[in-house]
């Protein structure tokens, strides 16, 4: 389950940071995070991770841009992307998807559900 599979968090607020690393390590994943929406776009390209979570408010371009640019980039186009955000307001899930998110959570997070969450949401058993 998860074994040697990356994923990469991007995510700007250490305790969210630190919440689902610790979630996703329990679970046998290697974790590599990105502070910012640029960031997270050039590792991205870069590491070719297994799936991605994406925070919505980001310092720089935001979540959904940073998904809108990934999509467009070198990184497989197949590529998870789970998008976290602390508020949903009414017509945020449809910008999240249509930007190309794969789904998305609500913060906070429950990290005990999590992995399980994320795994229903990809297609992983």
């Amino acid at each position: 389950m998860g074994a040697n599979k990356k994923v990469l968090v991007i995510e700007d607020n250490l305790n969210n940071l630190r919440l689902i690393t610790y979630a996703l390590q329990r679970s046998g994943y290697e974790v590599i995070s990105a502070a910012s929406g640029e960031e997270g776009v050039a590792r991205a390209i870069a590491e070719k991770p297994f799936f991605v979570i994406m925070d919505i408010q980001l310092p720089g371009i935001d979540g959904i841009e940073a998904t809108r640019r990934i999509r467009s980039s070198a990184a497989d186009g197949d590529l998870p992307i789970i998008a976290m955000t602390s508020y949903a307001m009414r017509g945020d899930r449809e910008k999240i998807l249509a930007a190309g998110c794969s789904g998305y959570f609500e913060k906070p997070i429950d990290p005990l559900t999590i992995i399980d969450q994320i795994h229903n949401l990809i297609g992983e058993p």
